[in-house]
């Protein structure tokens, strides 16, 4: 992926408000099920850390990128962001 379809990407989930909420149960089955799910149907997934989880929020993307083969996109404060190509709910076309 390159740097301008990554900045294209974060302008996208700019305006999203987050899908998912990561709390102290922290990375379980479930919540990766679900992330997996919501790429699936949405490509570009925003994810809030709650102030009860005690995980970073850098570390956690990177995770969870890896258990769902997603591609992080960013990781600032306690908000961040995935994306993964649909195989049928293509809705997200990346320029260049």
């Amino acid at each position: 992926m390159t740097s301008k379809q990554r900045a294209y990407l974060r302008s996208l989930a700019n305006t999203r408000e987050p899908l998912l909420q990561v709390g102290k149960g922290g990375v379980t089955e479930g919540l990766i099920s679900q992330l997996d799910q919501l790429l699936e149907h949405h490509e570009l997934v925003k994810i809030r850390i709650l102030k009860t989880a005690d995980l970073e929020a850098r570390a956690l993307c990177s995770a969870l990128a890896e258990e769902t083969h997603a591609e992080p996109i960013q990781a600032i404060g306690n908000k961040l962001v995935l994306y993964r190509e649909s195989q049928e709910h293509k809705e997200i076309f990346l320029p260049f």
